[in-house]
This record gives structure tokens, C-alpha cells and sequence, in this order.
């Protein structure tokens, strides 16, 4: 299920590795396909050849995700293209990029935003900047136009108000109440991770050190009130769980699928960590022009509208008009102003390759 995909680095990631077979035939090929797909365009020629290849073959972007359906949808309305998507974790979708190579089935993926430097490095992308380009934060962005965040996630608080009085706004007030926090299996989800690390920010700390997270959430084990529960959609319906921390698109889904006025969803004002999802250019697909096009409408503002409607807050929210219907499914951005993304990703991997083993010995010990 494409929910369940992070939107953070997964440790102990392993792709598949080139066949020699597989790299002769990309030398073959590769000088042709880059120079055909790479030249200086217009956007209206490119939009010229997309209509001609009529076809874009996706990854990781269903139609139940995001809202892609309707982008998929103004697409073909608009440039007559025909979609097919494959729904695929952020390794599995650069691994198939890399085994198919010239008898590629995919043209463009959508993966969690530290993937997009693996994909570079593992040479299956096509560089290719948006119109919008400039609007877009340079943290979210490859600087060459490999990869680009389309739109972003950001740890949250969902609480159910059935069973909590006044509802925490900040790690702080969460601290001081006696609710049970539900932050799910840290040796497996990278949801849970990055609340660690999200909670760590607010009280100070770093991608490096996260012991004031973990000290954090050992008073909270002392308390018996912490549980690794999954703060699932089911879990929260049968109110089994009091607060838990989830990304905000997963929290808002959530709330509106059981009960709007059940539930708050906030981030918390003293910090959070904030990632996204990234769209990646097959640089073997069949349909480089279409796979561009797509590119570019994501990042339209219809298509920034689009993803707002899927829950997901839009790269460009600061230049987009975002229609009230879509606004209502989304949080005020000034509960975003103590957001930040990853400032170390390479520290930031080793420290979340280590988590499991350090919440095990300082956390799950005082349970």
C-alpha cells in the first residue's frame, strides 16, 4: 500500500545491483537516449512531443494516493495521455528503473525526498526543471533538476477528543499531561522515527544527537505512558488511542475517514520535522517528454491544487491559490513556522540506522 511508504531515509537500504549484460547494453544506449532527451526545449515543444508519445507509465503515484487520480485525469483531458501506474515502495521503484533499463515499463516515480540523491547516484534519472522552478525551496530541490519535491509531510499530533480534554499543541504540553502517547514501532516504522527525531528538534537537539529525545520519551515509558501501538485508522476509530504522532497528511486522512470533529490534528509549535515526495524522470523511459509534462502540470498550480486535495501540502503553497475546499483539508501554515527539514541527511542516516538499538536500551528498558 503506497500509505505506508516513508517519507524518510529507510536504513539499510539495498538496491539492486547493474548486471553486466545491463551496463553494456546502457553504453549502447545511454549517449542516444541523453541527447535526444536532454536538448534544450520550449514548454511547448515539449508538450508537442508528449501528445505524440500519448502515453505516461508511472510508479508509486495510484490514483487513491495524494490525489493523483485527478492529475492523471487533467492530463489526459488536456495532452490526450494515457496513464498507467504501478504502486511500489521508493527502493523497489528506483531498483526497476535500474534492472529494466532500455526495456523500461515506467516513465516517471514519486519517491520519499532522500531517495531522490540515491536515484542520481544510481544513474536512472532525467534532469529536467520546471517553469515554476524558482518557487521552490532550494532544500527541496535537485540543483541540476533531477529531483524535486512536489509536496511535503510534516510530523503531527492526532488526538481524540473523546478521550482528551484540552488538546496538547507542543511536545511540552504533551509532556505535562497525563494522556498515553502512541508513536508505533520504531525498529520498523519510519513514521516513528521521525517523530523522534521531529520531538528532538523541539527540545533542542540535532540529527546527531538524539538523546534529548530519548530522554523524553524514557520519562514517558517511566510514566507508563507510551505505547508502540500502530496509530492506524483502525486503532484510532476503536479508540484504543489517546494522542499519536504521524505524519499530517496520515493524521488529517485519518480524520476525516472516522469523524472530522473527533479529532484535532496539529503540529506541534516548539518543532517538527518536515519531508516530502519527490517526482524522479526515468532516464530510460519510452515517454521522456510525457514524464516531463507530468512534471510540470504536478507542479502547476492545478496540479499543486490537486495534491492539496489529497491532504498533501503543496511545495508551492506560498505562491498557489489554494481553493477553500481544498483549504479545509488542510492545516493554517502558521502551525508550520517551528518545521524544518533534515539540515545533515548523511548524519541524519546513520543516526536512524542506530535508533532501534538506542530505543531499545534507554527507552523500551523502563517500560
Amino acid at each position: 500500500m503506497r500509505c505506508v511508504r516513508s517519507l524518510m531515509f529507510v536504513p539499510f537500504l539495498v538496491l539492486a545491483a547493474c548486471s553486466g549484460q545491463d551496463a553494456a547494453k546502457e553504453t549502447a544506449s545511454q549517449p542516444a537516449q541523453a541527447s535526444a532527451a536532454q536538448q534544450p526545449e520550449t514548454l511547448d515543444q515539449i508538450i508537442k512531443q508528449a501528445k505524440a508519445e500519448g502515453v505516461v507509465n508511472s510508479l508509486g503515484m495510484p490514483d487513491t494516493w495524494a490525489n493523483w487520480k485527478e492529475t492523471w485525469e487533467d492530463l489526459s483531458k488536456e495532452y490526450g495521455l494515457k496513464h498507467q501506474d504501478t504502486d511500489m515502495s521508493s527502493a523497489q521503484e528506483i531498483a526497476k528503473f535500474l534492472a529494466e533499463k532500455d526495456n523500461a515499463t515506467a516513465d516517471i516515480g514519486d519517491v520519499g525526498a532522500p531517495f531522490g540523491p540515491i536515484a542520481v547516484d544510481k544513474g536512472v534519472t532525467l534532469p529536467y526543471k520546471t517553469s515554476t522552478w524558482d518557487q521552490i525551496p532550494d532544500w527541496a530541490k535537485d540543483k541540476d533538476g533531477h529531483w524535486v519535491i512536489a509536496y511535503t509531510g510534516t510530523i503531527a499530533f492526532i488526538v481524540d477528543k473523546q478521550k482528551v480534554k484540552q488538546t496538547p499543541t507542543s511536545w511540552a504540553d504533551l509532556k505535562k499531561s497525563a494522556y498515553k502517547v502512541t508513536i508505533g514501532d520504531v525498529a520498523t516504522a519510519n513514521q516513528a522515527v521521525n517523530g523522534v527525531l521531529a520531538a528532538n528538534y523541539a527540545l533542542g537537539g540535532d540529527e546527531k544527537d538524539l538523546a534529548p529525545a530519548l530522554n523524553y520519551f524514557a520519562d514517558l515509558a517511566k510514566q507508563k505512558r507510551l505505547s508502540m501501538a500502530d496509530p492506524s485508522v483502525a486503532n484510532l476509530e476503536k479508540g484504543e488511542i489517546e494522542v499519536a504522532v504521524v505524519w499530517d497528511f496520515n493524521g488529517l486522512n485519518y480524520r476525516d475517514q472516522i469523524d472530522h470533529n473527533r479529532f484535532d490534528v496539529v503540529i506541534p509549535s516548539d518543532g517538527s520535522v518536515i519531508s516530502g515526495y519527490t517526482t524522479i524522470i526515468n532516464k530510460f523511459g519510452k515517454h521522456p517528454n510525457s514524464a516531463k509534462l507530468a512534471r510540470e502540470f504536478i507542479l502547476s498550480d492545478k496540479g499543486q491544487q490537486n495534491l492539496a486535495r489529497g491532504y498533501a501540502r503543496p511545495i508551492r503553497i506560498d505562491h498557489v491559490q489554494i481553493p477553500a475546499d481544498a483549504q479545509k483539508k488542510l492545516l493554517p501554515q502558521e502551525q508550520y513556522k517551528n518545521a524544518h527539514p533534515v539540515k545533515n541527511a548523511s548524519v541524519w542516516e546513520a543516526s536512524a540506522k542506530a535508533l532501534p538499538a538506542m530505543w531499545q536500551q534507554k527507552v523500551l528498558i523502563n517500560q
